[in-house]
């Protein structure tokens, strides 16, 4: 499981540039052990942490297609 953030540290959040202005957008930033994604039309709101292994597991599930929209 990853560690909560920090929300004093201070985060670079990105998102994708193929995503509209006013697009459903997540962004996703790195802690020190996290990596971090929030919705980008809430920005104060709930952020998910997952481990970098998560992460990765994630990413490489939607690029093989598994992980299809539902």
């Amino acid at each position: 499981m990853a560690t909560p953030p920090d929300r004093d540290s201070i985060l670079i959040w990105q998102k994708s540039s193929a995503s509209a202005d006013g697009g459903n957008c997540v962004e996703v930033a790195r802690s020190k052990s996290s990596v971090l994604v929030r919705d980008s039309g809430a920005r104060s709101g709930a952020i998910l942490a997952f481990s970098p292994a998560q992460w990765h597991l994630f990413v490489c599930l939607v690029k093989d297609g598994k992980m299809a929209p539902r």
